[in-house]
């Protein structure tokens, strides 16, 4: 298809821009000029901005993004554009509120308003039309926050009583989590003042807890510091009442909650730091020490990783899904989505192109994803696949020719054999009545074979002889 007059015109003004930017030596500029500059750029960011808005919600009524395999059209946008997911929704929920916007769409034409106001404004003014005038005034003037206490005004004026407003923030109730390049983990919680009162009432009767019994001299840290260590507290009693018979005291440790999420090493483990490659972290949310890891793990853990240490991806069960071992693996393996560019942590299990339980009558580790219900979706329904290999790796329909129905073509078609064919051999392609549900299968995945190999496996029985050894004081330290 021949590009457009207008893609023409873009696809100039870009390499212009691009030529510009190549040139620009700020130590060269004096500060007035860099001044000047700055501006000019910041008003070609706001003039493409307000394009990449504007189109945003053409895009969601096309059907590229579901021909692509993504959930939504924001899902699309983030991947193409780089940008969170957040943002891209915000950008279509802004698209669609435009078009009956003219004159917020006039303003971020010219230029005169930021991505961000053009957004608190839109929002705010789809509920409230009346008030697009007064924020748009109020932009001029008002830096964003104070802008978006406005746009949050003209929202509450819209609602008909008190009543409607405590409804509509009932249903945009929320907790939300994620985890920052730096690797802290954040919480934000936003609900109706009477809900969210009860959490806070309860938090500052915790805080005075600890203000109060904290050693003589020692100085105060910052009741924000000290408000985090009053929610860990919240949490960890809560923990202890959910244990039927705990004793008042609390000495009963509670049962591990990270037994599925904690990637460790053994060898670190039984070091107590980590060397090289060596992993310690939480599944999906990031690294922590070795001795923290000591303190989240219980018996039940270490029972796990040392006497039933085996390497899972051994073993074939004759059920449709994994078997426990298998589930803690792949756990272990694929904290997120396997579809590349989805980071998705509400997972299921699903059987690789080819090696489908409604053919093989059987489920291995080594043909086992683990996929969001989107992807999913698209492979049971729709025939999608992921491309061959292990880990992270693309989803792609059955007309690319990377669908694993296509026959393999140049030096990789010689490495390894198809899923079907593995699938069919003799070693575990019997009769029910004949097989073995612990019967080992001939190959272990890559990836599993590289985190749990056999090496691991000897220490992890040593480590256990000597635990045995010892007596219950030598639990590697986890008390």
């Amino acid at each position: 298809m021949l590009p457009s007059t207008l893609e023409q015109r873009l696809r100039i003004a870009g390499e212009a821009l691009r030529q510009a930017v190549a040139e620009l030596d700020p130590d060269r500029l004096t500060p007035g000029e860099a001044g000047r500059l700055l501006e000019s750029f910041d008003q070609v960011v706001r003039t493409a901005a307000t394009g990449s808005t504007l189109l945003a919600r053409r895009v969601e009524d096309g059907e590229e993004w579901r021909r692509a395999g993504y959930r939504s059209a924001a899902d699309f946008l983030a991947a193409r554009t780089g940008s969170s997911l957040g943002a891209a929704r915000r950008k279509v929920d802004t698209s669609k509120a435009l078009k009956d916007l003219p004159q917020t769409r006039r303003e971020m034409a010219q230029g005169t308003l930021s991505p961000e106001q053009a957004e608190t404004i839109a929002g705010a003014a789809k509920a409230n039309p009346r008030a697009e005038r007064r924020l748009l005034q109020k932009a001029k003037t008002a830096n964003l926050n104070e802008l978006r206490d406005e746009a949050l005004k003209a929202k509450a004026e819209a609602d008909r009583s008190a009543a409607d407003r405590h409804a509509r923030l009932h249903r945009a109730r929320r907790v939300r989590r994620y985890t920052d390049g730096e690797g802290a983990r954040h919480l934000d919680i936003c609900g109706t003042v009477d809900e969210v009162s009860k959490i806070e009432a309860e938090l500052d009767r915790r805080l005075g807890a600890l203000i109060r019994r904290r050693p003589a001299g020692q100085p105060l840290e910052s009741r924000d510091a000290m408000a985090f260590d009053a929610m860990v507290a919240m949490a960890a009693r809560s923990q202890q009442a959910d244990q039927p018979g705990a004793p008042p005291s609390g000495r009963r440790q509670p049962a591990p909650q990270h037994l599925a999420l904690l990637r460790l090493d053994i060898s670190a483990l039984w070091r107590g730091y980590v060397e090289g490659d060596e992993l310690c972290e939480v599944a999906g949310l990031g690294p922590i020490p070795v001795e923290v890891a000591r303190r989240l793990l219980g018996d039940a853990v270490l029972k796990l990783v040392i006497t039933k240490g085996d390497a899972v991806a051994h073993v074939t069960s004759l059920t449709r899904g994994p078997t426990q071992a298998m589930r803690y693996a792949l756990l272990w393996t694929s904290p997120t989505c396997t579809a590349e560019g989805c980071t998705r942590t509400i997972l299921e299990h699903d059987h690789r192109y080819g090696a489908e339980y409604t053919h093989t009558r059987h489920t291995r580790l080594d043909e086992l994803d683990r996929v969001c219900h989107t992807h999913h979706d698209l492979h049971t329904h729709h025939r999608w696949a992921l491309v061959a290999g292990t880990g992270k790796r693309p989803m792609v329909p059955p007309e690319d020719p990377r669908h694993p129905a296509h026959p393999p073509r140049g030096p990789a078609a010689t490495e390894s054999p198809p899923l079907a064919a593995a699938a069919s051999r003799s070693d575990i392609d019997q009769p029910a009545s004949g097989r073995d549900p612990k019967r080992q299968a001939p190959s272990i995945g890559a990836d599993l074979a590289a985190t749990i190999d056999e090496a691991l496996m000897r220490r992890a029985r040593a480590v256990h002889q000597r635990i045995n050894a010892t007596g219950r004081q030598a639990r590697l330290d986890l008390a």
